[in-house]
């Protein structure tokens, strides 16, 4: 299946619904990782995000070293390239990520237990922990033998896991809603809208408010 498939299938199942979908990117989202979380929020000078960026920013900078990344690298990464969000939800303000079996590594599984109990959140914690250590022997395999930023060589998982981390906390930190993560590990995008909107999901969409400052 072509890279992007499930995603595009996704957004087609979801524009039947009369939802639109799209890709998207936020300066707070950046190669940057945490630092570039760090970065933004200060210029936004925002009350209301100090506190929640603050907590983000401990449990990613936990996650980052516990993941073995070299935060000088962080310092000298490009601002101004952003990360690809696959969907976004203009009208709520919402993200969605689709996890291919990639993101269910032994790395992910570290980072998703190094969250704080009250991290808000767009999907099951204790599944995607299962499926982490279901998958992680054939998933830690993928993407062993590239380099990463911040990372090194054979990084790329366990970069992946961190930005996954990312992803996941720097939105409601920046006044979104939880992120949402939902499995395609048969690679059906058509069928993961389904299940999506089967647990309401798409209701929660088609009513969505206002979307927070970028």
């Amino acid at each position: 299946m072509a890279p992007g498939a499930p995603a595009a299938a996704f957004a087609e199942a979801a524009a039947t619904d009369g939802i639109e979908l799209a890709p998207g990117s936020f300066d707070w989202l950046c190669e940057q990782g945490h630092v570039g979380l760090e970065r933004v929020a200060k210029a936004r000078r925002d009350p209301s995000i100090v506190e929640p960026v603050k907590a983000a920013l401990s449990a990613l900078a936990t996650v980052f070293a516990r993941l073995g990344g070299d935060v000088a690298v962080l310092y000298a990464a490009r601002e101004n390239l952003l990360l690809p969000v696959q969907h976004v939800h203009e009208p709520s303000g919402t993200l969605i990520q689709l996890d291919d079996l990639s993101h269910f590594t032994s790395f992910r599984l570290t980072a998703l237990d190094l969250y704080p109990p009250d991290a808000a959140l767009g999907f099951d914690i204790e599944e995607h922990k299962s499926l982490c250590r279901e998958h992680a022997g054939e998933a830690d395999r993928a993407g062993r033998s590239l380099a990463a930023k911040a990372f090194g060589f054979g990084g790329v998982p366990r970069e992946r896991a961190y930005h996954d981390a990312l992803f996941d906390l720097a939105p409601p930190a920046m006044g979104h809603p939880p992120l949402v993560r939902i499995a395609v590990l048969d690679g059906d995008g058509a069928a993961a809208y389904a299940r999506f909107r089967s647990d309401a999901g798409g209701a929660a969409l088609a009513g969505g408010r206002r979307s927070p400052p970028r």
